[in-house]
């Protein structure tokens, strides 16, 4: 029986970038699937602020040199990697000098949200399935962590939806509690449209806050955690509201429920363990 591919979107992981609990789960998860038997890969931005040497991160040649179109804009991207030797896990790094070589992540020294926090999200996303498409990997389950992965979801129903790499696989988006106060640029909903879509796939987007990026990546993923306990209001409603099957997050002992999930996931035999 072949191997469930399960793939990793998040903006943070253990030990390169600890901002939140995100970054211990996405350090842990994959590593217990992997355990099960599970075959993985994990993509997140390489940040400024993530030490190259220390990390031994390299570039991949036969990866990098796409280019991600944003508002007709041409940005190169370049994909580097680093292995965690305890867990034999490849974790890719997407690189870019315009939105990432800032030592900071998405707020500037004195703490103002940066404006172009939008448009490093849609690169992040638009890379993110490109890198996959190139590896020639196609995943059973994308399962997208913090709302800077936010586009994945509505970019593989969309855009993506007939791709060989990704027409059957299914997607997990966890919802964390909120990672910003601001609001991302205004354009950011229509920016975010690609080949084969409308403004309408990216409606759910508009209001460009934090909630909405929940909201519009639930809209379009198959499945959802509830990731944290503290979760607003109009974002647990609207997940209760779709029916979507939901995984309320605990920690149980070697990640079992999140491989009993993705299994039911992976077998369309989706049921809801909230």
């Amino acid at each position: 029986m072949a191997k469930t591919k399960l793939l990793i979107v998040t903006h943070e992981m253990s030990p390169f970038l600890e901002l939140t609990k995100i970054s211990e789960i996405t350090r842990q998860l994959p590593q217990a699937m992997q355990e099960k038997g599970f075959e993985i890969r994990i993509l997140m931005p390489k940040f400024g602020n993530i030490n190259e040497r220390r990390n031994r991160l390299h570039e991949v040649i036969r990866l990098s040199g796409m280019n991600i179109i944003i508002d007709d804009n041409d940005n190169p991207l370049i994909i580097k990697v680093a292995s965690i030797p305890a867990a034999r896990m490849q974790v890719y790094f997407l690189d870019n000098e315009e939105y990432f070589q800032r030592k900071q992540v998405f707020r500037d020294a004195s703490g103002k949200f940066f404006d172009d926090n939008d448009e490093r999200t849609i690169f992040f996303c638009k890379g993110a399935l490109e890198t996959v498409k190139k590896l020639g990997w196609a995943p059973d389950i994308v399962h997208c962590h913090g709302w800077m992965s936010a586009l994945v979801p509505v970019y593989i129903k969309t855009t993506y939806k007939n791709d060989p790499t990704f027409k059957n696989s299914k997607v997990v988006y966890s919802v964390y509690e909120d990672g910003f106060t601001e609001k991302l640029n205004t354009n950011f909903a229509n920016k975010a449209v690609m080949a084969n879509m409308t403004e309408d796939d990216t409606k759910a987007f508009l209001p460009s806050d934090c909630d909405s990026m929940h909201i519009g990546a639930i809209t379009h993923s198959d499945a959802v955690v509830l990731a944290d306990e503290n979760l607003n209001k109009d974002v647990l409603k609207f997940v209760k509201d779709s029916n979507k099957p939901t995984l309320a997050f605990n920690l149980t002992e070697n990640f079992e429920n999140f491989y009993t999930f993705y299994e039911e996931i992976s077998n369309d035999e989706l049921v809801s363990l909230a």
